[in-house]
């Protein structure tokens, strides 16, 4: 580990094998805190590159449980770090988006530098978080969605934790987590806090078997489609990868305020979640979560474009459907798999 410092510290870029080899050593346990802070802020001050990102996820996703067999499941998960304090926007969109008929599996977590993480939010609206894989394939059976909290399936990311907090910056654990779901989604909406990340990440993905992926980010800052600016958006499909900008007006939507769609804490963000699937809530928040819905309606197959995702969003937020689903996914947890 000392050499790999001493090579990164000189300005050096690490193989996709060497990378590899020293992730595995993090996620056995013999790396220590302050060897972990240091690589990842060495890494974080020059730059990672796609090579040390491939190497990271390969040996991230040996490491963890993964939960197989499960065809077309999509994931929405950011990269979190944007800092904006905005409610629980990627998983209002997957509860619509499992609506319509879009197999969900959300990998996520518990607040880390947000108000609220996607566990947090989902645990204060009374929907179960599954225990296991089993639990995760028959909630997708029942409900088309199941959460994939992360700690039960990256145990071994329990080395990194101490260093992470202690750093308490964005590094390049954060574009790993997207990247590393445990269902090996090969469709995927990903918030990422920059369109350089973006960009990034997509070329990682590249080397792996992704079909269809979205990395979006805001240029208000929010890892989101967001509605009150453009979005970069940077699409990997079948091996390709095209860049392309958005705006909220290109999809017939009024252009939102940030402070519509702010939370102070996780209460804040579920019932900001509630109001908005009883279509009760601010224009923006709406819009928002109609738009990135169409992103996951638009990576599943579900419709040709983002436009037609769009008016698919309003119309199941709109007559009840998305609401629908949500109480379905609201239930006692001693009673999901009765």
């Amino acid at each position: 580990m000392q050499e790999v410092l001493k090579k990164c510290i000189e300005g050096n870029t690490l193989t996709v094998t060497e990378a590899k080899n020293i992730m595995n050593q993090i996620m056995q346990g013999e790396v220590s805190d302050s060897q972990i802070a240091s690589l990842v802020t060495i890494l974080r001050m020059r730059g990672e590159t796609v090579h040390e990102l491939i190497g990271f996820l390969k040996a991230m996703r040996e490491n963890m449980i993964e939960l197989s067999d499960l065809d077309d499941v999509v994931d929405t998960c950011g990269t979190g770090g944007d800092g904006a304090s905005t409610f629980n926007i990627s998983t209002a969109s997957a509860i619509v988006a499992s609506s319509l008929g879009v197999k969900i599996a959300k990998h996520g977590n518990k607040a880390v530098s947000s108000k609220s993480g996607s566990a947090d939010v989902l645990d204060f609206l009374n929907i179960p978080i599954q225990s296991s894989p089993d639990e995760a394939r028959e909630a997708l059976k029942q409900t088309n969605m199941s959460f994939l909290f992360a700690p039960i399936y990256h145990s071994s990311m329990k080395h990194v934790a101490k260093a992470r907090k202690e750093v308490g910056f964005r590094t390049i654990f954060n574009l790993l987590g997207p990247l590393a779901n445990p269902a090996k989604a090969k469709r995927q909406v990903i918030g990422v806090y920059s369109a350089s990340s973006a960009e990034l990440m997509a070329q990682a993905l590249k080397a792996f078997d992704s079909e269809h992926v979205l990395f979006v980010s805001g240029k208000d800052g929010l890892d989101e489609i967001t509605i009150t600016d453009e979005t970069e958006i940077v699409e990997l499909k079948h091996g390709s990868i095209h860049k392309y900008v958005i705006s909220p007006e290109q999809f017939h939507l009024k252009r939102g305020r940030l402070e519509d769609i702010q939370v102070g804490n996780v209460s804040e963000s579920a019932k900001l979640i509630e109001n908005t699937l009883q279509n009760k809530g601010n224009e923006s928040a709406r819009n928002i979560v109609a738009l990135n819905t169409a992103a996951a309606l638009y990576i599943a197959g579900k419709v040709k474009n983002l436009h037609d995702g769009v008016q698919m969003a309003l119309k199941a937020i709109q007559d009840g459907t998305a609401y629908k689903q949500l109480t379905k996914l609201q239930v006692r947890k001693e009673e999901q798999y009765a």
